[in-house]
């Protein structure tokens, strides 16, 4: 007699393998959208008068760059987006579960309570992983997002592919180069992850519970995705903001040959330089590009989750 209590879950590889070809096909539909949060993120930077905007919005972003640079144009830094999201997504979706569960353990719940603290710490931790997996990538990416040959914002850093970036950023900065924003990268993940997964799964169970919606329904999927997109957003946007100018910003050279930002010193710098001089809705810049962002990504979840546990 077949079980009844569900499918067998997703082992650890498994979940990593899965999560990171679901963001695949996702970053593939999303890539425009980033393309043009990266380059509202940087319209404007650190000047109290943004009354002279290159972009209106982000449909005005997706029309100029299509064209003026084509369909390469927005889909710039797609390359590494791939890689990115293979070890970012599948650290959050392979590792969730074993960093879930193993603390539960330890502060004596069982393994398959759904607790929310636990459930917060374990996207978090997750996140956080595959953040510092990703983060040389994640930086190409940001730069090559930003560069525009017809209507430039931001420093602007011309990369043949990626790999020509990778190398130009050790060349010029040095292997610590790579490692540019990660306290920041981190930061923003852990704070997304926190909330995505838990969120997530949270709407699902309602909407099966309380009757509303079957489980393997398309709506329960995309109401749970949206849902969770807009909890994402809530929290993550101004440290996403952060470090899109941090990965972008201009270096320079210290007398002992550290080489530095020359705009932020760390996250915090960052926060607060934006609030004083942009306002505080520097920080959400971009905002509306990052929900059509995000809600693909979200519903890779649908991918690894199948089933309410």
């Amino acid at each position: 007699m077949a079980s009844s209590s569900g499918p067998k879950p997703l082992s650890t590889p498994e979940a990593f393998v899965l999560g990171g070809l679901a963001a695949c096909c996702a970053v593939t539909v999303s890539n425009p959208a980033e393309v043009a949060k990266t380059r509202l993120q940087l319209q404007g930077e650190l000047v109290k008068d943004n009354s002279k905007r290159v972009y209106k919005n982000t449909l005005d972003v997706l029309v100029k760059t299509t064209r003026n640079e084509g369909i390469r144009g927005v889909q710039r830094g797609l390359a590494p987006a791939y890689v990115y999201q293979i070890l970012v997504n599948g650290a959050r979706l392979g590792f969730y579960e074993p960093f879930r569960q193993t603390t539960n353990s330890f502060i004596g719940l069982s393994p398959t309570e759904q607790n929310t603290a636990t459930s917060v710490l374990a996207g978090a931790t997750s996140g956080a992983v595959g953040a510092a997996l990703g983060n040389p990538l994640f930086l190409i990416k940001s730069r090559m997002q930003a560069y525009s040959p017809s209507l430039p914002v931001g420093t602007q850093r011309q990369y043949r592919n990626s790999f020509h970036a990778l190398s130009s950023v050790v060349r010029e900065e040095g292997l610590r180069g790579l490692l540019r924003g990660t306290n920041a990268a981190v930061l923003r993940t852990a704070m997304g992850s926190s909330v995505q997964v838990p969120s997530y799964m949270w709407t699902k169970r309602q909407l099966v519970n309380r009757g509303i919606l079957p489980a393997e329904s398309f709506w329960t999927y995309l109401i749970s995705s949206s849902v969770s997109g807009l909890f994402v957003l809530a929290i993550m946007q101004p440290t996403d903001t952060v470090l899109t100018r941090m990965y972008n910003q201009p270096t320079k050279t210290l007398p002992n040959g550290k080489i530095v930002g020359s705009l932020y010193r760390n996250p915090i710098d960052a926060l607060w330089k934006i609030a004083k001089i942009e306002g505080v809705l520097g920080w959400y810049k971009g905002t509306a590009a990052h929900f059509l962002r995000i809600t693909p990504h979200t519903s890779v979840i649908s991918f690894s989750f199948p089933r309410i546990p």
